[in-house]
Parts: C-alpha cells; structure tokens; sequence
C-alpha cells in the first residue's frame, strides 16, 4: 500500500506511572531522520524507540516527543547532608567574620551546594517498558495515517497517469498529418518558384523529414513507463525512491519528444504532457 510520509499521531496513558504521552510528526525526507525529545528520566530509550521506528517507518523526518508526569509515589524523595550543610553555614560565618561588607547567605545557597541536596528516585524501568509499548501503538496510528494519505495520493498519480496516457495516440494519429502538410508546402513553394519537381526527390525530403520527426520510440517507452508507473502504485511497500526515479524517466522521454517536435499541435500535447508529469513528480515526493 502507498504511504505518505506526512502524518501524525498522538497516544497516551493515565497509568500507574503517572501520565505518558507521545506526540508523533512526520514530513517528507529522503531518507529516515529520526528527532527524539525525552524527558531526563527516560532517556535510556533514546536506541530502542530508535530500533522501534526503524520497523514502522522507511523515510521521511520524524519528531517524536514524550511526556511525562509522574504520579505523587514516583516522584523523587529529597534529604539533605545535615552535617555538610551544617560545616558550610559555620565555614560562611567565618568567612563573613573576616570581610567588612559581607553577604548574607541563605538557604538556598546551602542547598545548591554539590552534596548537600540528594533526590532518591524510584526504580523507573516498568515506566520505561511501558513508554515503549506506547509508541509501538502510537507508530502503528501513524502508519495508519500515513496509509490513509497515501491512498489519496495513489488516486491522483493515477488519473494523472490515465491522462497522460490518453495523450500518446494523439501524437501518433497527428504524425502524418505533419508529413503531409510538409509535403503540401514543399509543392507550393516549389509551384511558387515555377520549378518542376522531381517527384522521387520530393518523397526523399519528405521521407528525411519523418525520420527526424520519427517518435516512436519515445512513445513506446512512454507506454512502458505508464504501465510500470501503475505496478508500482499496486506494490505493498516503500516505492517512492522508484517513483522518482519513474519521474526522472518520464521527464527524459518528454523532453526528447518535445525536441523531436516540428508541428505547434504537438508541442502543445508535450506542454501537456509535462505539466501532468510535474504534477506527478510533485505528489510522488511525498511517498514513502
């Protein structure tokens, strides 16, 4: 199935721990760019929520955010060094003892002093398995989310491609068409000039001009490119890299067919055609 690499989707938990959250943004990107923003607590996750995106997601830029209030039990339990903070408040009356204008020192001075203040902190590792889980599930809505887009931009690669299929036979059909107005135009000028023409040199200048005119095979690898474009929208995996590159192939054979062109109709169709296949190539940059 087609997938977008924009989404996003978001997934929480009012548990035992307190409240988890992740908040998941996608946009496109050529290859697979992860961003994780975790709270102190949790950052031990950083490689497996890595190795967990890893098997939902191919490209595109991803920023996943988790939140994290810890229920009252899980939050730290402070107590201080009674006896440090003690030899510091009497080290700071010695030292204020000694200089004509000191400053007063409070406690909160005291507190910031390394060793005073220590923070016990719960055992947070079913916290963490838990979060894990989580953004399993919240990597599975995103998929979902991206699938759904996707499906949208399947449908309208495809009628782009129907129309730029419908396009090829009308060059086909125009192409004698421009020969014999070559050939009308040769007699006239030749009846202009009052010159007699050979009639075996006339169908060689003609015949000179529908080889260089000659786009059949332009037309052939268009069709073939049609068809491949439609298998790789039906395949179940990631595809965009080769629908670029599709793109790419698209583009050339147009491009070549355009140059071939000697008749204002079918410049016309190859503008058409170029149009269609820029806006293919637009929507094909935000498949997986």
């Amino acid at each position: 199935m087609i997938r977008s690499m924009t989404g996003f989707a978001r997934h929480e938990d009012h548990g035992a721990f307190g409240l988890l959250a992740w908040e998941l943004r996608t946009v496109n990107h050529r290859y697979l760019e992860v961003f994780l923003r975790l709270p102190e607590e949790f950052r031990a996750l950083e490689a497996p929520a890595r190795e967990a995106v890893k098997r939902f997601l191919h490209r595109g830029k991803l920023d996943a955010t988790l939140r994290f209030e810890a229920a009252p039990e899980l939050r730290p339990e402070l107590s201080i060094d009674q006896e440090l903070a003690e030899r510091l408040a009497r080290i700071s009356r010695e030292v204020d003892a000694l200089l004509f204008n000191p400053a007063a020192v409070n406690s909160m001075d005291i507190l910031r002093w390394p060793g005073v203040l220590h923070a016990t902190r719960p055992d947070l590792t079913p916290a963490h398995e838990q979060a894990l889980r989580l953004l399993d599930t919240a990597l599975a809505r995103l998929v979902e989310t991206r699938e759904r887009e996707g499906e949208r931009l399947r449908a309208v690669i495809a009628q782009r491609c129907d129309a730029l299929e419908a396009l090829l036979p009308q060059v086909r059909a125009r192409l004698p068409q421009v020969l014999d107005g070559y050939r009308q135009r040769l007699q006239r000028r030749l009846a202009e000039l009052q010159v007699s023409a050979d009639p075996g040199r006339l169908e060689q200048e003609v015949a000179l001009m529908a080889q260089r005119m000659d786009v059949d095979e332009e037309l052939d690898r268009l069709a073939l490119h049609v068809t491949e474009l439609r298998r790789v929208l039906e395949r179940d995996e990631a595809v965009g890299r080769r629908l670029d590159f599709l793109m790419q192939e698209f583009n050339r054979e147009a491009n070549t067919l355009a140059s071939k062109s000697a008749d204002g109709e079918i410049t016309g169709i190859c503008v058409e055609m170029k149009v269609l296949i820029e806006q293919m190539r637009e929507q094909v940059q935000n498949i997986e």
